[in-house]
């Protein structure tokens, strides 16, 4: 079954001013859209994965036919990435966690000002294109960036909560002020979601 592309849960204006409708359009709707496209292209040459979900096929990447590897890992990689990265931003966003995720945080950082340091410099000085992630690994919360669109699920983790460094996320309004983008972008955070992503990945 083709993967296709979800609606994003909210306006294109409304992450604005932090990030801006045009970027929002330019990268839910022409970027995702080419890794899904792809993605479908790469699984549309070995029809026997079709039953296997992308998260599955992600962690196993290993056993993917050498032939699509590449692909699945780029494309699909692209596709949960951004699927995620979608949800985990909403209008209204922002502030400080709570729930079981605040309380997380607190216990593995010390605090949400400790993570959100360390998280954001993980997104500036991120060589390139990338990103950087809270995840959930051998049980607890670490923190971590990734080269192009490779996703956490490769090594085993789970995201949570993700910042994109790829220019076309933030280059229309911020320029080469990567900077800038990552401190406005932590305005934009759905933390009931982060939390019900962490349950789900400790449960």
């Amino acid at each position: 079954m083709a993967h296709t592309l979800g609606d994003l849960p909210y306006a294109v204006d409304a992450l604005e001013p932090y990030i801006d409708a045009r970027t929002m359009e330019i990268h839910h709707d022409k970027h995702h859209a080419t890794y899904v496209a792809k993605l479908n292209e790469a699984l549309a040459k070995h029809p026997e994965l079709e039953s296997r979900g992308l998260e599955d096929l992600l962690r196993g990447i290993d056993q993917v036919p050498e032939d699509i590897r590449t692909a699945v890992r780029n494309h699909g990689g692209g596709h949960v990435n951004h699927t995620l990265f979608w949800a985990i931003m909403g209008p209204g966003g922002g502030g400080e966690p709570g729930g079981t995720v605040g309380a997380a945080i607190a216990k593995a950082f010390g605090s949400f000002d400790a993570l959100k340091e360390k998280l954001s410099a993980a997104a500036v000085n991120q060589f390139g294109s990338g990103w950087a992630w809270l995840v959930v690994k051998d049980g607890g919360l670490a923190v971590q960036a990734s080269a192009n669109q490779d996703s956490p699920l490769l090594s085993g983790a789970a995201p949570v909560l993700g910042i994109d460094v790829w220019e076309h996320a933030y280059y229309l309004k911020y320029q080469n002020l990567r900077p800038k983008y990552v401190e406005a972008w932590w305005n934009t955070v759905n933390w009931a979601h982060v939390d019900e992503l962490y349950k789900a990945a400790t449960a």
